[in-house]
């Protein structure tokens, strides 16, 4: 009659990750490579280890040649693999009175209490809450609170004036998309998309590929939506 076949588990040992086979009924076992001795119970009761989370690489522009390339999305610096220029990647926070130049991929906070002037200051992201005088440019995300008193000129990727905040601006503002849930009064040039949400308050001409104003939001002012069409409005207040 031929041998029974036991019926055997792949166990790993919890002190040097060996891995061996052990009959499933077994009570405990020895490692055959650090010689440990452990319980199956516990080593297959052990949770599985998370995996750790892939940081997908970055792509970011030279300031000096407009070379795209990758970076790791943790570095705050990079030299560029055409001309070897400086990249930098930091964030900052400015909270006191500063005049130097910022051109950074990173974010760059003006706090209520920071003063940055005769400065140009280019960032992947700004959030102004403080003072500041001179060339603004923002890559990406622009906010900016009530607190803010900005003199020069700004340019944004998406310009955000959050709920509860308000911002005034006489010259046409160059941006490439707009969320206001606060209140703006100024003229906005947009090459994609302006978004009213609901507690927004906006006075003056906006002019975009698109135009959504949500249920409760207040625009007074002129609209040139899409490839030219002309839509004027005295008030609307969407119920």
């Amino acid at each position: 009659m031929p041998p029974l076949k036991l019926d055997r588990i792949a166990v790993t040992c919890p002190r040097c990750g060996q891995s061996q086979l052990e009959p499933r009924t077994a009570y405990s076992s020895i490692c055959k490579q650090c010689h440990q001795h452990f319980r199956l119970e516990q080593v297959l009761r052990l949770p599985a280890q998370p995996a750790r989370p892939l940081l997908e690489p970055k792509l970011v522009r030279c300031f000096l040649c407009g070379t795209e390339f990758a970076v790791p999305a943790a570095a705050t610096s990079a030299i560029c693999k055409r001309c070897r220029g400086h990249v930098d990647l930091a964030n900052y926070r400015v909270t006191q009175t500063v005049t130097r130049k910022f051109r950074t991929h990173g974010r760059l906070v003006i706090e209520e209490k920071g003063f940055l002037f005769d400065s140009e200051a280019q960032a992947g992201e700004i959030l102004v809450k403080g003072r500041f005088i001179g060339k603004l440019v923002a890559e990406g995300t622009l906010e900016i609170n009530s607190s803010a008193n900005i003199k020069g000129s700004l340019t944004a990727g998406r310009l955000v004036i959050p709920a509860g905040h308000h911002f005034r601006w006489p010259e046409p503002l160059p941006i490439e998309a707009a969320d206001i849930s606060g209140e703006l009064v100024a003229p906005l040039q947009a090459s994609g998309t302006v978004r009213l949400r609901a507690t927004a308050r906006f006075f003056g001409a906006v002019q975009a590929r698109h135009f959504v104003v949500d249920s409760g939001a207040v625009f007074v002012g002129t609209a040139r939506i899409g490839n030219g069409l002309l839509q004027e409005t005295n008030r609307h207040a969407a119920s």
